[in-house]
């Protein structure tokens, strides 16, 4: 069988990820990761169901002024798949710590969306000295009491994970609900191209099941523990956010807003919640002048 990482070589989309790729041996499971560039290392942690294909566009501007390090985390994008990892938040939180130790990062800008909120945010509560600021993207850190049905029901034991799996449900229509515009067939190809089989879906089903909506979910310990020490976080912060995001909502925005008074905010009101896709040309403008900062300015927006 060929492997996703010779697909994109042999294929087109090459042309829209031409990364290198590098690994990191994690207790014999391969973590994949881009490290594009020199200079202050921008960190770009991804969610579900996507994976460093999300941030290419990122790397390809920043990588010329920036050292680009974009993880897939196990089990995502063309990192190993094992079948009987736990998927949790907390593993992903360490693994993402051990590959910072690796790569011996300092002054990190940190970029995240979706899962990759609370996930970075646990590194980021957890090591603040490691990090110079902090780029919010349609995501979360915090507990919230609310969950689109078409969420939950994908959360429920093997009947979900047989759905999520078998037919694809989750990835495949993250292609078609998560922008406005419609992404080029060659984009959503990228999108879905490590997640083509039963087994190679294994961490997008656990990503989901690891949803902590119960007071006795495992995961829901380690999120507590993130959300206690966010009001804490004193580094400059950058929120951009796509409006129409059905799971992301405006709810979330507000609740980062009043976490954050002083973050610079954007909110656009067309965007969905792939929001680098559907504002790119605005968005990598606003990094740009937010990663060169000396400091934080206060600056609210909605177009």
């Amino acid at each position: 069988m060929i492997s996703a990482q010779q697909k994109i070589k042999e294929g087109a989309l090459k042309q829209v990820y031409p990364f290198k790729s590098h690994y990191l041996n994690l207790g014999g499971n391969n973590l994949h990761y881009v490290d594009e560039g020199e200079g202050q290392p921008i960190l770009m942690l991804h969610g579900n169901p996507t994976w460093s294909f999300y941030y290419r566009n990122l790397v390809a501007t920043f990588g010329e002024r920036f050292r680009c390090v974009v993880p897939d985390h196990i089990g995502c994008g063309l990192s190993d798949k094992p079948q009987d990892y736990e998927y949790t938040l907390e593993n992903h939180i360490e693994n993402v710590v051990k590959l910072i130790k690796f790569l011996n990062l300092k002054k990190i800008i940190l970029v995240v969306h979706d899962w990759g909120g609370a996930i970075g945010f646990g590194v980021l509560t957890r090591h603040p000295e490691l990090f110079d600021r902090v780029v919010i993207l349609n995501t979360s850190a915090f507990f919230v009491d609310t969950i689109p049905w078409q969420i939950n029901l994908l959360r429920q034991g093997k009947f979900g994970e047989f759905l999520n799996r078998k037919f694809n449900l989750f990835a495949w229509p993250a292609t078609f609900m998560t922008t406005v515009k419609r992404l080029p067939k060659i984009i959503k190809e990228g999108y879905l191209l490590p997640y083509d089989s039963y087994a190679n879906r294994v961490a997008v089903a656990r990503f989901v099941q690891d949803i902590p909506m119960e007071s006795t979910h495992p995961t829901r310990k380690t999120l507590d523990a993130i959300e206690k020490k966010l009001p804490y976080v004193d580094i400059p912060k950058l929120i951009l956010w796509g409006g129409r995001d059905f799971c992301f909502h405006k709810a979330f925005f507000d609740r980062w807003t009043a976490l954050y008074p002083d973050a610079e905010t954007h909110y656009f009101e067309n965007a969905g919640h792939y929001v680098i896709e559907d504002e790119l040309e605005e968005v990598s403008g606003l990094l740009m002048h937010f990663f060169r900062g000396s400091k934080n300015e206060h600056r609210s927006s909605h177009s």
